[in-house]
């Protein structure tokens, strides 16, 4: 009688680990499936990647600074020429 329940339970062991196996086949299979979805859709929503935004982000700073250096030049230049004209002699 012992052999009997032990073959009973080795059967339930090998079945419930078949249906565990089978379980995450199934849950890696959706997993795809989701992800492919996924990118299927942000990619018809034309949604910038991480790596692009970050490479225009990094433009974008650079272009403020320069701009900011270009404005101080300009203020510079502009301040001289106020002080030309005005040491200049009128006739």
């Amino acid at each position: 009688m012992p052999q009997t329940n032990s073959r009973i339970f080795d059967d339930l062991a090998k079945l419930m680990a078949d249906a565990a196996g089978a379980a995450d086949g199934v849950r890696r299979e959706m997993q795809g499936v989701m992800r492919a979805q996924g990118e299927r859709m942000m990619g018809a929503m034309d949604i910038v990647q991480r790596e692009e935004f970050e490479a225009v982000k990094a433009m974008a700073v650079k272009a403020r600074e320069e701009n900011e250096k270009l404005g101080a030049r300009l203020a510079l230049v502009e301040a001289e020429l106020a002080l030309m004209k005005q040491s200049k002699p009128t006739a």
